[in-house]
């Protein structure tokens, strides 16, 4: 999924790399964020995953704001 930039899944990669560093940058656990974003462990952790396609709606990246 990574490597296929053409893919329409890719986006959602992009967006797991990027979650993953502004999460990192502001010293949160996947387990913290979890807790003030509402959303299961599982689901930040698919997110940041390059091996799982996981979506997510525009809304709930807004939740992701911390």
């Amino acid at each position: 999924m990574k490597d296929d930039k053409n893919g329409e899944n890719y986006i959602y990669y992009i967006i797991g790399q990027n979650l993953k560093k502004l999460r990192k940058d502001k010293s949160f656990t996947q387990e913290r964020l979890a807790e003030a974003s509402n959303y299961a462990l599982s689901f930040i952790g698919n997110l940041e995953s390059d091996k799982v396609f996981q979506t997510i709606s525009v809304g709930s990246l807004y939740h992701l704001q911390y």
